[in-house]
């Protein structure tokens, strides 16, 4: 995926702000493979091929790298003032055991983030998963933002989007709507600084988690899925963080 290069001055200041909240787009020619290329397997440095970077325009890009700790290879992410998400495109049918798999560190959370706000949308650790949801659905005022930030960004733009955070001050187990838009959902699955420099194994079932955040536009049916990022970002607060994961696997 190529970086973002709209200009701000292309959308009025409340089209911009959702369209922040939803660039986080997949390739419009996107993979055919389910497997996730892991982390562990890479060598150091730049994130193997098939993860595809992508930021917003005027924005410091959150650096992504894969590191040696503790003898394995992992994936470094640093956001400082900034903005970024490594994208992963695959085809996936999900089904009622269908469960995505990671494990993450964080090692600095952002002070000031307050996911609940707009001036405080940052965390140090996201792991999101894109739905090929019908677009069809949605109002003709969601239908328009959707298109406009394809067209702005040159990336499809998924339907909807479910995010895993590690958060600084939310309960676990709490979901909740992007501050800028409804596209993107969130659950909060560690919070706080208890298990800071501490990894952390999640699994998670697909089917319940989006029935859970989604569940009010679906039809019983969980859309196919699209693609996966990692994701961190510290621009709202102008803060810093540091986290860590290792690979993550998809059953479908």
């Amino acid at each position: 995926m190529k970086a973002l290069t709209a200009s701000r001055h292309t959308l009025s200041g409340t089209a911009l702000a959702l369209l922040l909240g939803i660039v986080l787009g997949v390739p419009a020619q996107a993979a055919t493979d389910v497997a996730i290329v892991p982390f562990s397997s890479a060598p150091l440095g730049e994130a193997p091929a098939a993860w595809k970077f992508a930021t917003l325009p005027h924005k410091q890009p959150t650096k992504f790298t894969v590191v040696e700790l503790a003898g394995a290879h992992v994936l470094k992410v640093e956001a400082e003032d900034s903005y970024g998400n490594l994208v992963h495109a695959l085809h996936a049918q999900v089904g009622a055991s269908s469960t995505i798999a990671w494990r993450w560190r964080v090692d600095k959370l952002i002070d000031e983030a307050d996911i609940k706000t707009r001036p405080g949308d940052d965390s140090a650790a996201k792991l999101c998963v894109f739905f090929a949801f019908d677009t069809a659905k949605l109002s003709l005022g969601e239908r328009t933002r959707l298109g406009i930030a394809q067209s702005v960004t040159g990336q499809d733009v998924p339907g909807e989007t479910l995010c895993y955070v590690w958060d600084n001050k939310l309960p676990p187990d709490t979901g909740l709507v992007n501050a800028f838009t409804k596209r993107i959902r969130f659950i909060v699955l560690e919070s706080g600084s208890a298990k800071l420099g501490q990894w952390v194994t999640a699994r998670r079932n697909l089917v319940a988690d989006y029935q859970r955040m989604f569940g009010d536009e679906s039809d019983g049916k969980v859309p196919e899925v699209i693609g996966v990022a990692v994701s961190a970002d510290a621009d709202n607060t102008h803060g810093h963080g540091l986290s860590y994961f290792g690979d993550v696997t998809l059953t479908p």
